[in-house]
């Protein structure tokens, strides 16, 4: 293969960051031209190489940066079928966003700034994934970041989006400190910062601290795939605007962790212990994440507990030892994840509000937006995992990996014994995914059918207490009588059914033995028959459930009898008669005492504000004193004796030359008589 095609998928997008930042302002009708064709182009690109690739082929290259007196550092690429896959999907997800962009930030005037950073962030992930070397994957993994602190607070005049960029950024490099840590203990124990060494090394048995250096990286990759207790910054970066989203959680940043631990499944398969923190882990951001997006009122917000749910996934099927099943759902979720966010940006778009509440009070809704309607609903159902959906096959994948986990049979397909995966890790992974099945059959159903189907009984309702508002514009019933074709640009509508494809088709493909388990060097992604019927019929429990509590809620108001305990109340739009609106929530009736908690994250933010925030917010405020109050106190003193100093020297120059001979002569006779005692 030519080394060319590979070393320009990263390369083309981070040429178009530049070109759009040096004349996005001075020309702007360039700026969707280079923020939409370099990264079309790499795209292209990525699906060249795979193809070129083909299955079960690998290709390693690289030169020497700089020698370091230890292991060297080298711009290496290392592409194998797995590397291929997921660089196709960065693809397609970051063209489908920038195209996007261009009709949902069509009026924005910060639009260039904003593509040069999407493409820099695409560059980056691009450069992750086909990197051969520690050192310069970290490289990438910095840049998005940074990339991540700049779009989550692309609209820094709100003070949400300034903090939730602060937050973002401070969070994952807090994982990110151990993370360097263990990359450089790493490279000391495998005497070699490039990939295909650190494997060899570790199939050898050479890695001296296998489980501290587990351990580090977990906590990298806890920050920066939003695993508990590093989740809590994913929820708030929904400040950021709906295609950051769409891409962040899709096919960047939170992909990354997730396919570091793939890349080197074989080092954590030398510590058991390291498996089974893995695995717990994933267990309590599966479930946790489910329960909390069951009582979200913002829809962004929604989606974002679903990926914090969904890497859990991911996390699992590693936990028990299986990368094949991790990298299928990461593939699988990151279609119709995006397909996800795009279409909430329309419906948000269209209804001017992110709350469920208040759309569940516009009167045809749905009709206004008839494709993000369809393309929204393939994508829950592939989310919630029915088939015949991509999301059933990846998630039948990540239960049968857990299911021989647990049976002391993982599959780990050659990277490591099957008795490395302990069987705890693999019976957690289980319990805990099949229950998040069920949850987020629940929270899709409730989000689908408040959205769109809910009876419009009374005026227009603004959004819940606390919903965040992503237009400018409040909802207003003139809206309703708009032209339908106006709420989705074609810009913004076509992407969606682009995405549809992968996300009906591309589970179907699993099943192939002859491509989708070959080109990810593993064995069958066939689910076994008990996960697949206890996976689709706790999913369709979860489906029932929430209809049925729907349904009861909604008869209720429709038939005027007293209102259950299942519903909620938000205030009316500012400037309406003082009233509140009732509104049929699902989630308080299944959720019932556990949804107040679950709506504000369990507490988790409250506990690091007392923990974290407001001591060192306390220690900051002391130091200011005493640089105020002490050191400045000290400065100031000695800058007065000073001027007094001055002032009595000044004093003492009368410019009479018989005062000065005066005073040298008695300080002659002084020194004289001193002298002479």
């Amino acid at each position: 293969m030519n080394l060319a095609l590979p070393v320009l998928v990263p390369v083309l997008p981070a040429l178009g960051a530049a070109a759009t930042l040096a004349l996005g302002k001075k020309a702007p009708g360039l700026a969707r031209p280079l923020a939409i064709v370099p990264v079309a182009v790499s795209a292209a690109l990525a699906l060249v190489v795979a193809l070129q690739l083909g299955t079960g082929q690998a290709l390693d290259a690289a030169t020497r940066l700089t020698p370091t007196g230890g292991p060297d550092i080298a711009l290496g690429l290392h592409l194998d079928g797995f590397s291929s896959l997921i660089s196709v999907l960065v693809g397609l997800v970051a063209t489908c966003v920038q195209v996007y962009s261009t009709a949902y930030l069509k009026e924005d005037p910060r639009y260039p700034s904003y593509a040069a950073l999407v493409s820099l962030f695409t560059a980056a992930m691009f450069l992750v994934v086909y990197s051969g070397d520690l050192i310069v994957l970290l490289v990438g993994w910095e840049v998005m970041g940074i990339c991540s602190y700049f779009l989550i607070g692309h609209h820094w005049e709100t003070e949400d989006a300034r903090s939730a960029s602060l937050k973002a950024f401070l969070v994952t490099k807090l994982g990110d400190v151990p993370f360097l840590f263990g990359i450089f203990l790493l490279g000391a124990d495998a005497g070699s910062f490039r990939i295909p060494d650190v494997l060899a090394a570790a199939g050898d048995g050479r890695l001296g601290h296998p489980t501290l250096i587990a351990l580090l990286l977990l906590a990298g990759v806890a920050g920066k795939s939003a695993q508990f207790p590093l989740h809590t910054w994913l929820p708030d970066a929904m400040a950021g605007p709906t295609p950051v989203s769409a891409l962040i959680h899709a096919a960047t940043m939170v992909a990354a962790g997730i396919y570091l631990v793939a890349r080197l499944l074989p080092v954590f398969l030398l510590s058991g212990a390291a498996l089974v923190v893995l695995a717990v882990m994933a267990a309590v951001t599966m479930i946790g994440s489910a329960l909390c997006a069951l009582a979200q009122d913002d829809l962004k917000r929604v989606l974002a507990y679903s990926t914090v749910g969904q890497l859990g996934y991911m996390a699992g099927a590693l936990a028990a030892g299986d990368r094949e099943a991790a990298v299928f759902h990461l593939v699988s979720h990151g279609a119709f994840k995006a397909l996800l966010f795009l279409a909430a940006g329309v419906v948000i778009h269209a209804a001017h509000t992110n709350s469920i509440s208040a759309m569940s009070r516009i009167p045809g809704l749905r009709k206004r937006v008839p494709d993000a309607y369809w393309t929204m609903g393939i994508a829950l159902v592939a989310l919630v995992g029915l088939p015949p959906f991509s999301g059933f096959f990846s998630k039948e994948a990540v239960l049968t990996a857990a299911e021989h986990a647990a049976n002391g049979e993982a599959l780990t397909n050659g990277l490591g014994p099957a008795s490395a995966v302990p069987e705890a890790a693999g019976w957690i992974v289980l319990i805990s995914a099949a229950l998040t099945a069920l949850l987020t059959a629940a929270y899709a159903t409730r989000l689908y059918l408040l959205a769109f189907h809910s009876p419009a009984t009374g005026a227009a309702a603004a959004a819940a207490s606390g919903a965040e508002h992503e237009a400018d514009a409040p909802y207003s019933p003139e809206l309703d009588e708009a032209d339908p074709a106006t709420a989705e640009p074609a810009a913004m509508r076509w992407p969606l059914w682009v995405l549809a494809i992968p996300t009906m088709g591309f589970g179907i493909a699993g099943l192939r033995s002859d491509w989708l388990p070959a080109l990810l060097d593993g064995g069958s992604l066939r689910p076994s028959a008990v996960t697949a019927v206890i996976g689709t019929g706790l999913a369709v429990v979860g489906v029932l459930a929430a209809y049925g509590a729907w349904r009861s809620a909604t008869a209720r108001l429709t038939t005027g009898r007293p209102v259950p305990a299942g519903t909620g109340r938000v205030p009316e739009q500012a400037g309406a008669p003082a009233a509140e609106v009732i509104v049929a929530d699902p989630g308080r009736t299944l959720l019932g005492p556990l949804f107040g908690p679950a709506r504000h994250g369990f507490g988790v933010d409250r506990l690091y504000h007392a923990l974290f925030v407001r001591p060192v917010a306390a220690a900051a405020r002391l130091v200011r004193f005493l640089d105020r109050e002490v050191v400045e106190t000290y400065v100031r003193g000695s800058g007065a004796g000073a001027n007094l100093l001055g002032r009595a020297v000044r004093l003492a120059q009368t410019g009479n030359a018989q005062t000065y001979l005066s005073a040298l002569l008695a300080g002659v006779v002084l020194l004289a008589v001193l002298v002479a005692v």
